[in-house]
């Protein structure tokens, strides 16, 4: 068996542990700071809108065996019509011309003078010319769908496990968006319906890891309140470790074919749309993988804290520990940390089956029942039962 797997077993068992709940506050700090960057980033350059949310025209040119580079493109672009020209290669023998705020008139004759200044055919140049009016429905259509799939998911999310989680989870995503839309802004990158699908499909992705984990967090969990001996951070921090390494195997699988698409796809072969996509892709599963790891789960945590009934655990097991403590009991068996005892209740037994609590919780775990002494002078004065 290889190391990682190794290493996934013992983390399921709970041998090995690493206190991501209980560490929340430096990746919230840690977050926030990267969150703040990216709105920073799309206040002050902003996002560059495609065509297809602005409007604008674009030139398909057909170089055949014409020697006309990116540069050449652009700079007679910009000559003829004055504005600035985004020109992207589309395998060996295209090029695409992208210009905002032309009509259709403009267009035509920007046609005409392009070919003539490249020194091609005018049939060798396709122009496709987009309304502003379409871009705006197209952006309220993009923003509409959005909206839609957030609120389902936290419909379903409510359903299936409880609000705390649903809103942990809405959290996640939105932190996953925010990162995501912000790189493209601080980069310059631009955003094409392409990048809206990708957007939507790692937000899938980063909701499938976030629900793995909060699955196995419901399991560790049932009737958590029928003991003493955990609380209900350390049982959500297990279930976070033993899905570790699924999560950590099912992003990088992810990313190699997507960063395969991205750097040979859309760097060497020059694929357009699915370069728009692999980018949006290979940002946000990079992004949901570190959301379902330090954000949903820590956060639904510390919500799930902020309960009576958990503040009462917590106050119980603190009493139980500090008892053992006292009574100078080994701390490997009184306290050895949440792994240890988590594994021993929630796999080995589960903890429904734990020590349930009693009126002296926290005192340690009870000893079995006095056995009664046998009052051996009740049989006296008993008939025998022989016949006489």
């Amino acid at each position: 068996m290889s190391r990682l797997g190794s290493l996934g077993e013992r983390m399921y068992r709970g041998e090995v542990s690493y206190d991501f709940v209980g560490k929340r506050k430096r990746w919230f700090v840690l977050s926030l700071v990267i969150t703040v960057a990216a709105i920073v980033g799309l206040i002050t350059p902003g996002l560059r809108m495609g065509i297809e949310f602005s409007g604008g025209a674009v030139f398909t040119v057909q170089k055949n065996d014409q020697k006309i580079s990116q540069e050449d493109a652009r700079k007679a672009a910009e000559e003829i019509t004055g504005h600035t020209a985004i020109v992207q290669k589309l395998g060996n023998d295209k090029l695409r011309v992208q210009m905002s705020e032309l009509d259709t008139a403009e267009a035509d004759h920007a046609k005409k003078e392009f070919a003539k200044d490249l020194g091609i055919k005018v049939e060798q140049v396709d122009a496709q010319v987009i309304g502003p009016s379409w871009g705006k429905e197209i952006s309220r259509k993009a923003w509409q769908g959005l909206g839609i799939f957030l609120v389902l998911v936290v419909i379903y999310l409510a359903i299936a496990f409880e609000w705390r989680m649903a809103l942990g989870a809405l959290l996640a995503l939105i932190h996953d968006l925010t990162i995501t839309v912000g790189v493209y802004a601080l980069v310059g990158f631009e955003v094409t319906p392409g990048t809206v699908i990708g957007l939507l499909t790692i937000l899938g992705y980063s909701l499938y890891d976030t629900v793995v984990v909060f699955d196995t967090i419901k399991e560790n969990t049932k009737n958590i309140t029928s003991q003493s001996r955990f609380t209900y951070s350390e049982a959500a921090n297990l279930g976070l470790n033993q899905t570790l390494i699924r999560s950590i195997n099912t992003s990088i699988v992810a990313l190699l074919p997507v960063g395969a698409l991205l750097f040979v796809g859309g760097g060497l072969l020059g694929a357009g749309m699915l370069n728009d996509i692999a980018l949006s892709l290979f940002i946000g599963l990079a992004a949901g993988a570190y959301s379902s790891i330090f954000i949903a789960t820590p956060l639904m945590s510390w919500l799930k804290e902020q309960q009576p009934e958990m503040k009462d655990l917590a106050r119980r097991v603190a009493a139980r520990r500090a008892s053992d403590r006292a009574k100078g009991k080994d701390q490997g068996d009184s306290q050895d940390g949440p792994a240890g005892e988590l594994e021993t209740i929630s796999l080995a037994k589960g903890p429904e089956d734990a020590e349930p609590p009693t009126a002296t919780a926290g005192v340690g775990p009870q000893r079995g029942q006095r056995r009664q002494p046998v009052n051996r002078g009740r049989s006296r004065n008993r008939p025998s039962g022989k016949r006489r």
